[in-house]
């Protein structure tokens, strides 16, 4: 085998693999999948050296290369706590302020269909007959939406509420890959719930209940289940045009960030159904309760605007992040 003809076919991989290894804490899914399959190869290239031209400055070239890119593909993770700081401030923010504009678009849409249903619902008396006896409404609009809140501990309360309100989210979010109709469902059904009951309380003068228990979590809580929603459409939608990437490659790097989604959401999902397990039944003074929900919305947007802006301008997308630092593996 002609050494020089070998290294001249295959130089340029080898650099490119060194410059992957030595940016591995920054790489993005492309470059995460691009480092392994560049190391796959010049392991190959190794083999063949030794076997067929035992050069000695080329295997030991060939041989630190190999190792250094085993040990960060498969080698020592950077501590937890840098982890779980990264994604805190880089990886979830980022994929959030990214999808902003379907996050709006959710937010809007679905607020605007809960407010012409809720308006429909409470200037029709035939069609609140329809949906419920008169008795069954009048035990809902003065007895059960407020003691919802308050009929169990407050601790199983939140908990049952944060499981409930996680897997929404989930089923929004995975099965988006089916082009996001069944992320369209859950936006529907949810914003359907939402407008009925307010329908219903407004028709019998329990407005003011209604915003008074459902603002204080609810405000954080569908924020949450829009930007569930938001993610799952862009899969879909990423299905149907990936643009100019590879649809396989498209795929993976929205799903990837998805991820960041599904991840960061348990944590938000988590201090809704704080709030609305410990305030909402059990905070009565009206301004005070919705005054939490109020900044807790806002530290949320603050949040995703804030880091999500730095984030996405020094070039996170919420794919790659999610790896370990020195320890990139294949998406």
């Amino acid at each position: 085998m002609d050494v020089d003809a070998y290294m001249a076919a295959h130089n340029d991989e080898w650099r490119r693999l060194e410059q992957l290894i030595n940016k591995s804490r920054k790489l993005t899914g492309a470059e995460v999948d691009e480092l392994v399959e560049l190391y796959q190869r010049t392991a190959t290239h190794l083999s063949v050296v030794r076997s067929s031209a035992p050069d000695p400055m080329l295997v030991g070239r060939l041989s630190s290369l190999v190792a250094r890119a085993r040990a960060t593909v498969g080698g020592a993770q950077a501590p937890l706590w840098r982890d779980v700081g990264n994604f805190a401030t880089r990886s979830f923010p980022a994929v959030a302020y990214r999808l902003k504009w379907w996050w709006l678009g959710n937010a809007l849409l679905g607020n605007l269909l809960a407010l012409v249903l809720g308006v429909w619902v409470a200037r029709n008396p035939e069609v609140q007959t329809a949906i419920a006896t008169p008795y069954e409404i009048r035990e809902l609009v003065e007895h059960d939406f407020a003691n919802y809140y308050v009929e169990h501990s407050a601790a199983s309360f939140a908990f049952q509420v944060w499981m409930n309100n996680a897997w929404v989210s989930a089923v929004a979010l995975i099965f988006g890959i089916l082009l996001g109709i069944p992320t369209l469902y859950v936006l529907l059904v949810n914003q359907l719930n939402l407008g009925v009951t307010g329908g219903l309380m407004f028709a019998h003068g329990k407005g003011d209940v209604f915003f008074g228990l459902i603002l204080p979590h609810g405000l954080l809580e569908l924020t949450a289940v829009y930007l569930a929603c938001a993610a799952g459409l862009k899969i879909g939608w990423t299905v149907i045009d990936p643009g100019p990437r590879r649809r396989g490659q498209a795929l993976a790097e929205e799903g990837r960030a998805c991820v960041a989604v599904a991840i960061g959401l348990v944590g938000v999902l988590l201090v809704s159904g704080l709030i609305e397990g410990f305030v909402t039944g059990w905070v009565h003074i009206t301004w005070l309760r919705v005054g939490i929900g109020v900044v807790a919305e806002a530290a949320f947007l603050a949040y995703v605007v804030v880091l999500g802006r730095r984030a996405v301008r020094q070039g996170a997308t919420g794919d790659a992040d999610l790896t370990p630092d020195t320890a990139p593996v294949s998406g």
